[in-house]
């Protein structure tokens, strides 16, 4: 018998592609998913108005004006629930107006593309679960699944993924060229955690401080941490904080680097793979 494969534990905000990648998503939330619903179902209603305002016209112009407002009227009510929702949602690959707004888009559960089949189920549950009972089948279902998926993502298999991420904050500065050969003798495990958010913190933002503020805030940091490194270097105020920082992160990133490792030997041959710093 062979022997079993390495074990994946997969996360419930991950999900698993055909070649056993385990990929992070980020779902929409569920209030930010009930906005978007309400902005497509009001787009709809207007869109049914529009629609009935002229086929209403086109009745009236016809001697069998009654018949034909009845035909017209169950033809908008198909096209704005069913054939309407299907076509946006095909031709944008999961997106509507109301995705646009809230920054979503719907794909299918493995995270590829929705397709014609998706946007159709959807479309069709969407007529009981949105309109038939003003979106509160939806509310309800959604609230208790994960993804805040509405029944219609259920029988689809699909869920709603955010499109817009969060701006990445500016890489850290790194150490100064007058700190190289500091930097290899520097003792900076001695600097409390929250001092050193608050230099990192200094660090990062300084170019956006007033040049007054900025040279008193460095000033009165520098003080704090001159009692936690050795030695101190014969530098700026501002110029050693960055330097402290810089060999802080190196010392850290070292020494997670170093924890992989033991832990890759010591799974070696286990057929367990290891989770933390990426194969280099």
């Amino acid at each position: 018998m062979p022997p079993p494969g390495p074990a994946v534990e997969i996360r419930q905000d991950e999900i698993l592609t055909g070649e056993a990648v385990a990929l992070d998503v980020q779902p929409i939330g569920y209030f930010l998913r009930a906005l978007g619903t309400l902005i497509d179902m009001v787009a709809g209603v207007l869109l049914f108005a529009l629609l009935a305002l002229v086929t209403s016209w086109i009745a009236g112009q016809s001697v069998l004006g009654s018949q034909l407002s009845t035909v017209f009227t169950i033809a908008v009510l198909v096209l704005v629930t069913v054939v309407v929702p299907t076509l946006v949602e095909t031709l944008t690959r999961g997106r509507s107006l109301g995705k646009l707004a809230i920054g979503a888009r719907i794909v299918r559960a493995d995270g590829g593309a929705s397709g014609f089949r998706q946007a159709f189920i959807r479309a069709l549950v969407g007529v009981f679960e949105l309109w038939f009972t003003i979106g509160a089948v939806a509310g309800i279902v959604g609230a208790f699944t994960p993804r805040a998926e509405r029944l219609g993502d259920l029988m689809a298999g699909t869920y709603s993924e955010r499109t817009r991420t969060p701006k990445l904050p500016p890489p850290p500065p790194g150490m100064p060229p007058a700190l190289a050969g500091w930097a290899t003798v520097a003792d900076v495990g001695r600097l409390p955690d929250q001092l050193a958010r608050r230099v990192a913190q200094f660090a990062r933002q300084a170019t956006a401080l007033d040049p007054a503020a900025r040279a008193r805030t460095a000033h009165a940091l520098a003080a704090e941490v001159r009692a936690f490194v050795a030695p101190v270097p014969p530098v700026d105020p501002e110029t050693f904080l960055v330097g402290v920082i810089a060999a802080r992160r190196e010392r850290e990133l070292r020494a997670l680097r170093g924890e992989d490792e033991r832990t890759a030997a010591l799974t070696a041959g286990t057929g367990i793979a290891p989770r933390g710093f990426p194969a280099r």
